[in-house]
């Protein structure tokens, strides 16, 4: 949109970040861990799983022989064939969920990426819907004096900040959580060497409910996009014939209240999916 007023340029630049970070975001959550950035950030993260593993496997023999002094009220009992079978079986399990955790991780976000994309399917959207400010505003804001324009800069300067925060504000949150898949990535050997032990197993079950909750805050994310689409395709309405910083107040104080609907869900997606989950 071409306009030489100072006004309108400031709006469009606000609206034009909210469009920019929106559709970031869409980019962000179709992308997986490998390929965010790169994939620079991944390939440390692999490494460093790698290297944890061996502290993994200590510690899954640790867990193991409290489980096993624990359950097991005397020797005897040990010997007993089916003691024996329960408790190597659960020993195996656990060196198997630790040695492929990286493995079961990555096919768990798979599940849950093939939920975001199925949602994005049904829901008929392939990406975010622009922003744009409405012509009557435009022409209504070019058609003023210079004393008329003074409270429409103020108007401005408040909408087009309220705007540039929230978009930032919820770029963040998405942000926030690639950067918690990757600490649970990194993490994950110490946590699933807990499974070792009966006493010790609600440990790696609470991490791996955490980590699918993780997952899907994209699907939230995703859902809350598409609300504020089908907000945004049919944009605030605007009075033609009422004075330009009522039409340019009305517009923005509508579309912010829109925004902080989105910025809001983005922000609580995690706290809605451990609600779900019963976390």
């Amino acid at each position: 949109m071409e306009s030489d007023n100072w006004v309108v340029q400031n709006l469009v630049n606000a609206l034009n970040t909210w469009n920019e970070k929106l559709a970031e975001i869409w980019q962000i959550i179709t992308q997986s861990p490998e390929n965010f950035k790169g994939g620079g950030i991944w390939s440390a993260i692999v490494n460093i799983h790698g290297a944890l593993q061996a502290i993994g496997y200590a510690l899954l023999v640790l867990f193991f022989v409290v489980g096993v002094v624990k359950t097991c009220g005397s020797f005897t009992e040990v010997k007993k064939p089916e003691h024996a079978v329960k408790i190597f079986v659960r020993f195996a399990i656990a060196k198997g969920v630790v040695t492929y955790g990286l493995e079961l991780m990555m096919a768990l976000f798979e599940i849950v990426q093939g939920v975001t994309s199925t949602i994005m399917g049904s829901a008929g959207f392939g990406g975010a819907q622009e922003t744009v400010l409405p012509q009557e505003i435009v022409t209504a804001v070019e058609d003023c004096g210079f004393f008329e324009s003074i409270p429409l800069w103020a108007v401005t300067l408040i909408g087009s900040l309220f705007i540039t925060v929230l978009s930032f504000i919820m770029i963040m949150s998405v942000y926030g959580r690639f950067f918690r898949l990757y600490l649970y990535t990194a993490i994950a050997p110490v946590p699933l060497s807990t499974f070792a032990g009966s006493p010790s197993q609600n440990v790696g079950i609470s991490f791996l409910k955490s980590y699918a909750a993780v997952c899907l805050e994209g699907a939230i994310i995703v859902l809350a996009c598409i609300i504020f689409t089908l907000f945004a395709t049919t944009p605030p309405v605007v009075d033609p014939d009422a004075a330009a910083v009522t039409m340019v107040w009305g517009y923005i104080g509508e579309l912010i209240f829109n925004m902080l609907v989105l910025t809001g869900a983005v922000k609580m997606s995690d706290r809605v999916v451990r609600e779900m989950m019963g976390l």
